[in-house]
């Protein structure tokens, strides 16, 4: 550490360090009163204005200054899965937060808030929360512990030169990070136009060689099988629900290759089986192919929203007669519909590697961030 730097509890560097409001329901609305954030608006470094709730204006009236945060102080979040997040307020408009979150106000004469921020969301702090944690239930941390975190506290010039440093290269590190989202997002829905144009007209057409028929004339649906968890025994037959292969059992109910989709919960996720499997009750299998290509099969359930004749108000349940009518287009030819499958399976393990390559960019950026992060308290910024 530096002559000129210093070693501080966070406490001694605050003028209000304290917990939010544990507000009771009859003081919290849906649509209208005071924004009331919690522990989720606060993530990737910033005190984010969506999904919140409200309180009356009455009851934010009662509060005291402890309890609403002014532009400039630093939120962090203390509660949940993404405890250890800290933002800056950045907006002029008052609100109230609660208890999951923490309030901090820097001295403005000792601790820059956006130096703060960045200190709380490095590995430093992030190491030291995690070891802090209470281990049952909701991850919770303590504010206690919280005051009691060492800050490392260079002379202010030093903070806003290390903090500009850090937000030129965040922003361009954010740019990558969109880049790659929205190739990542290109691949997919290239794929998904060339499935969709695979099965639709030309023109209001049908192609030559293909004919409408009513949906179970393709292919019809049937409900997977029961089989209680109690009766199920470790083996290499998958167990397929609506979310796909959830396990691998030592018994089968229906000849391999399978095709499957959600019947219940999941609605929309069509599944491709290589091996003999079992269909659990919350899917829908495909019983009979009337001697089309299984996989050709797979790909045109794929490009239909099954989506829309789910029903129910609860948990959405897939009814197949409501798909077994509808009128559909298929190629007749079998020559045919192996080619569409060839296509589409190489285009299908282009688009996977291209999502392998966007995602792991995705990652190797977010590493690099938190890597600059931590150079920029030990010295090597």
């Amino acid at each position: 550490m530096k002559k000129d730097w210093e070693i501080k509890k966070l406490v001694e560097v605050c003028e209000i360090l304290t917990c939010g409001v544990a507000s009771t329901p009859k003081y919290v609305d849906e649509n209208e009163g005071i924004p009331f954030l919690s522990a989720q608006n606060v993530r990737n470094g910033k005190v984010v204005l969506d999904k919140y709730k409200f309180i009356s204006v009455e009851f934010h009236k009662k509060l005291t200054t402890k309890n609403k945060p002014t532009k400039g102080d630093v939120l962090y979040s203390r509660v949940g899965a993404k405890y250890g997040e800290a933002g800056v307020v950045e907006h002029d408009f008052e609100f109230s937060v609660y208890v999951s979150l923490t309030l901090i106000r820097p001295k403005k004469n000792y601790l820059e808030s956006y130096f703060l921020k960045n200190y709380l969301n490095s590995t430093v702090i992030k190491d030291l929360a995690k070891k802090s944690i209470s281990s049952s239930g909701v991850p919770n941390l303590n504010v206690k512990d919280v005051r009691e975190f060492p800050i490392l506290i260079p002379p202010l010039p030093e903070q806003k030169r290390r903090v500009s440093i850090l937000d030129r290269a965040f922003a361009e590190i954010d740019t990558a990070k969109a880049n790659a989202e929205q190739n990542l997002k290109n691949a997919k829905e290239l794929f998904e136009s060339v499935l969709n144009g695979e099965f639709s007209m030309v023109n209001g057409k049908l192609k030559d060689g293909w004919v409408e028929k009513s949906f179970e004339d393709v292919c019809v649906l049937q409900r997977g099988f029961d089989l209680p968890t109690r009766l199920r025994k470790e083996g290499i037959y998958p167990l397929v629900s609506s979310n796909g292969i959830t396990d691998y059992i030592d018994v089968w109910k229906i000849k391999s290759p399978g095709v499957a989709t959600g019947r219940s919960g999941t609605i929309g996720k069509v599944h491709f089986i290589e091996k003999d499997y079992w269909p659990l009750n919350t899917s829908l299998f495909i019983k009979e192919f009337h001697g089309n290509y299984e996989r050709c099969i797979y790909y045109f359930l794929k490009q239909i929203d099954l989506s829309k004749y789910a029903s129910g108000a609860g948990v959405p349940t897939l009814n197949r007669n409501n798909v077994h009518g509808e009128k559909v287009w298929f190629p007749k030819s079998i020559e045919e519909q192996k080619q569409i499958v060839q296509k589409l399976d190489t285009l299908s393990a282009e688009t996977k590697n291209l999502e392998n390559i966007y995602q792991q960019k995705l990652e190797d950026l977010e590493e690099f961030k938190k890597s600059i992060l931590q150079k920029a308290f030990n010295g090597e910024l």
